[in-house]
C-alpha cells in the first residue's frame, strides 16, 4: 500500500463497517465514562464480543463506579462476568484497579497513557482505548486485528503490536487515530480474518499488498 492510499482506504472502510454493530467496548464507550471503558477493556481481553457485552451489562448493574465495585467480593464479580476468559483473574484485577483508583486518584481514571500503565493489568492496548474512547484524546489502540491488517496491507512492517502502534503514530494521519481500531476490529472479524481472509470480495483489495497471505477465499 502506498502511503497516500490510506485516505481512500479509510473512506471505504467507513462505508463497509457502517453496516455492522460496533465492538462491545465501543458500545459501552458511547456513555463516555472512562471507568466503564476501562473495565470493559479488561473484560474483553481474549474474549469474544458477545461474551464481553453480556458480562459488562451484568457487572455494571452491580457497580458503575470504583467505590461501588470495591465493596463487591471477588466471587460476586466472578459470577457476574462469567464466562469471559480468565474470569477469576479478571475479577481480582478489576478489584485491584478500583482500589488503586480510589486510593491514588480519588476515584478518577487517569487520562494519560503513562499513568494508566501504572495500573496493574493495564497494557498499552487498554490504555489507548481508555484515552481515545473515554476521553476523546489522541491515541492508537493496536490489537491483533490492527497489527495483522496494517502489516497485511503493507502500510507498516512490524513484528509486534507495540511496534505497530509506534509505526502508526509516525505515519498514520492523526485524524484517523481514534477510529482505526474500531474499524479494523470489525473488518478483521468478518473480512480480513487471520486465516483464509475473504480477499475475493474485499473492497480494499486494490490497495492491499496481501503480505503473508498464502490462502484466501
Amino acid at each position: 500500500m502506498r502511503d497516500n492510499d490510506i485516505h481512500e482506504t479509510v473512506r471505504i472502510l467507513r462505508e463497509i463497517v457502517a453496516q455492522w454493530d460496533d465492538p462491545a467496548v465501543t458500545q459501552v464507550a458511547q456513555k463516555r465514562d472512562p471507568y466503564l471503558v476501562l473495565i470493559s477493556c479488561i473484560l474483553s481481553l481474549r474474549t469474544q464480543d458477545d461474551t464481553t457485552h453480556g458480562a459488562a451489562q451484568r457487572l455494571f448493574r452491580l457497580a458503575k463506579r470504583p467505590e461501588d465495585m470495591n465493596v463487591l467480593s471477588p466471587e460476586e464479580i466472578e459470577e457476574a462476568i462469567y464466562p469471559v476468559g480468565f474470569y477469576r483473574n479478571k475479577a481480582r484485577t478489576i478489584l485491584g484497579i478500583s482500589k488503586t483508583l480510589i486510593e491514588k486518584y480519588g476515584g478518577r481514571v487517569p487520562d494519560e497513557i503513562d499513568e494508566l500503565l501504572q495500573l496493574k493489568g493495564v497494557g498499552r492496548k487498554t490504555a489507548n482505548l481508555v484515552v481515545t474512547l473515554g476521553y476523546s484524546k489522541p491515541g492508537i489502540c493496536v490489537d491483533t486485528h490492527v497489527h495483522r491488517i496494517t502489516n497485511r496491507w503493507g502500510y507498516v512492517s512490524t513484528k509486534a503490536p507495540e511496534k505497530t502502534e509506534f509505526a502508526l503514530r509516525a505515519k498514520l494521519p492523526q485524524e484517523y487515530w481514534i477510529e482505526i481500531n474500531d474499524m479494523l476490529v470489525s473488518f478483521g472479524q468478518r473480512i480480513c480474518r487471520p486465516i483464509s481472509p475473504k480477499c475475493s470480495s474485499c473492497a480494499l483489495r486494490p490497495f492491499c499488498d496481501r503480505v503473508g497471505v498464502t490462502q484466501s477465499r
